[in-house]
């Protein structure tokens, strides 16, 4: 049986892990690679309950942070009641199992227990095959921004423009 959870502290070296499976696959498709996501970053995100995983067979297939405010990429946007998912990584294991699509299905619960409007993520970078994913997730594309500040964001924020995605949770 498939579980989600909060991550825990004893997570974070599987989440290093996939962290840097995920970087080394975005290089590998040549599409803009995420930074080393820092250790006090992923702990903060555990203490405030939104780092996630889904267990599979015992195993972590995915993880994801969650947030419900996203200003310095949503923009004007941010104002509307929203969940924003980070960072999906999944294990090598278990790609091509629609891991994804479980953890949309699972936010669109949670956005609802959360009294939220929408689900959004963003992708650095004009990323075509997850355009097309995302997409055929049920996300609607709404174009590509370029960024105002990116000062406080992760480093790979800065080097090209963001596509964002939306998905009602009517």
């Amino acid at each position: 049986m498939n579980q989600i959870e909060n991550s825990t502290v004893k997570d974070i070296n599987e989440i290093l892990h996939l962290y840097q499976d995920a970087r080394e696959y975005q290089y590998k498709k040549e599409s803009v690679v995420w930074p080393n996501i820092p250790i006090s970053m992923i702990t903060q995100e555990i203490i405030d309950k939104h780092q996630w995983k889904l267990i599979i067979n015992g195993k972590i297939a995915g993880i994801w942070a969650t947030t419900f405010q996203d200003p310095l990429i949503w923009e004007d946007r941010n104002v509307d009641p929203s969940v924003y998912l980070h960072r999906i990584a999944l294990n090598p294991d278990f790609r091509g199992q629609k891991i994804v699509k479980e953890i949309i299905e699972w936010s669109k619960i949670f956005a609802k227990s959360e009294e939220k409007q929408f689900i959004r993520l963003d992708t650095v970078g004009e990323n075509q095959g997850l355009i097309k994913y995302y997409t055929s997730c049920g996300f609607d594309y709404l174009g590509m921004v370029n960024l105002k500040d990116t000062s406080s964001l992760p480093a790979h924020y800065a080097k090209a423009p963001v596509c964002l995605f939306q998905m009602s949770t009517e």
